[in-house]
């Protein structure tokens, strides 16, 4: 089992930008990929960004790419997710999870989070 606790939510004016972080009580290659998803009031949650904490592969949904970056910090054992342009409909709790490989299906991530909430408005 891993345990993970994100950090760095609050409320983002429209076209703001953000730094999510996810650190770990440890990186193992059992639990190699860490993805970031959310959820937004109503609907589903889903997958926005998962990194390789071995390889360092990152992979973006078409909802963030190109105003998203995922990262990785071995030494602490950390992901970073920083989010620029902002918009309201990235409002949502966000959180992290940990599993095998890379996936934008959360049903396959078994160690998540307790989640952090992002508030784009004006």
């Amino acid at each position: 089992q891993v345990l993970l606790a994100e950090s760095g939510g609050g409320w983002v004016q429209p076209g703001g930008s953000l730094r999510l972080s996810c650190t770990a009580s440890r990186f193992t290659p059992e639990y190699d990929a860490i993805g970031w998803f959310r959820q937004a009031p109503g609907k589903e949650r889903e997958g926005v960004s998962c990194i390789s904490t071995s390889t360092g592969s990152t992979y973006y949904a078409d909802s963030v790419k190109g105003r998203a970056t995922i990262s990785r910090d071995n030494a602490n054992n950390t992901v970073y997710f920083e989010m620029k342009s902002l918009k309201p409909e990235d409002t949502a709790v966000y959180y992290c999870a940990t599993d095998a490989f890379c996936s934008w299906h959360p049903s396959e991530f078994e160690n998540w989070g307790q989640g952090t909430q992002v508030t784009v408005s004006s």
